[in-house]
């Protein structure tokens, strides 16, 4: 009876290594087997980008307008929006405080006038009697002295006449150009301090069409100095704006830079904060397309696996992609023409590793 089990025994243990072995040459007979993989062949072409941006219509010379008095507004004649000619009063200060200035700096002209008129009739009854021998040198000087002394303050009040005439024309706010109100900071009764603003006016004439972009388009050169522009309300408006600034700094908020693109001559449509689209085309460039499947990643970044044509085997390449679209990848470097990389089947493949390529027996 032992030794029956002991046989049984002996036989399921010679099954069993039997089956591993048979599993094992099953497995390595597997492995030698070349993994199918689906490849695309390198090709450079001129590719070039339009990229649509979007902004606003801005004017090419904004400025503020502050009273250059200070004083309480007591008359506002212009709102935002409104479009004024040069020379229209649109704001107007008490004068009350200027027109007392005024009259008091008249006054003071008058007075000095008197004066000077005193002291050139001395002066002239001096000088007759200093050469007839009736009056002494001194005296003489004396008088001159104060006639030149009646001059220089009449010439101080008409100055301050002047400065008076001038503070009370101040007190009214005049558009300095044809433009339009864009913003307004000053209401009537408010109390305002020469130089506060208290309307930001857009002149009249040529527009910039304002564009907030990342720095990193700013890295692609453009094919041209050109854009065009469209109303984004109507496209059926359109114009084109050649480039005219790129802000030096970057927002550190946003992380974009400011770009104008001037308008001189823009149609009717594009008034003053429209928003707008703008395309411009960036400068050709040769890149290879491939799909996105070929793309993967390695230790340096960015890499695809690379067919070698004798051994059959592939090899991970490190590329530089210039940039994505929807369904494939735009490589600048890392591969050259008529060369294969896999696009699809590189999930599991390893360097050196010998592939099969799908399609291969009918014409590859």
């Amino acid at each position: 009876m032992g030794k029956d089990v002991t046989i049984r025994r002996s036989l399921v243990v010679c099954v069993l290594a039997l089956a591993v072995f048979g599993c094992r040459e099953q497995s390595s007979e597997s492995d030698k087997l070349p993994t199918l993989v689906r490849v695309e062949t390198v090709a450079f072409a001129e590719h070039s980008e339009t990229i649509e941006l979007t902004g606003e219509i801005r004017a090419r010379v904004q400025n503020d307008l502050a009273f250059k008095v200070a004083g309480r507004i007591v008359e506002r004649f212009a709102d935002v929006g409104d479009h004024v000619a040069a020379g229209t009063t649109i704001a107007r200060l008490s004068p009350h405080e200027q027109q007392a200035d005024l009259e008091a700096a008249e006054a003071s002209v008058r007075a000095a006038e008197a004066v000077l008129r005193q002291a050139k009739t001395t002066l002239e009854r001096q000088k007759a009697l200093l050469g007839k021998g009736f009056t002494t040198r001194r005296q003489f000087d004396t008088a001159e002295e104060a006639f030149r002394v009646a001059e220089g303050t009449l010439d101080a009040s008409e100055a301050r006449l002047s400065t008076a005439r001038q503070n009370l024309a101040d007190t009214e706010l005049k558009a300095e150009a044809d433009g339009v109100v864009t913003a307004r900071s000053g209401e009537v009764g408010q109390v305002v301090l020469p130089g506060q603003a208290v309307f930001t006016f857009a002149n009249d004439g040529p527009r910039d069409a304002v564009f907030d972009v990342f720095e990193t388009l700013l890295a692609n050169e453009l094919a041209t100095q050109e854009m065009t522009v469209s109303l984004v309300s109507d496209p059926a408006v359109t114009t084109t704006a050649i480039l005219r600034e790129v802000s030096p700094t970057v927002d550190a908020t946003k992380g974009t830079v400011r770009v104008k693109f001037g308008i001189d001559n823009p149609p009717a449509g594009l008034t003053l904060q429209a928003s707008v689209a703008g395309k411009v085309r960036l400068k050709p460039e040769r890149l290879a397309l491939l799909s996105w499947s070929a793309l993967t990643v390695s230790a340096d970044g960015p890499a695809v696996w690379v067919l070698e044509p004798e051994s059959r085997s592939v090899s991970l390449r490190p590329v530089e992609v210039a940039r994505h679209e929807r369904d494939v990848v735009m490589i600048r470097s890392g591969v050259e023409p008529g060369e294969q990389v896999v696009a699809g089947g590189s999930q599991l493949l390893h360097v050196g590793q010998v592939v099969a390529v799908a399609g291969a027996g009918e014409g590859q």
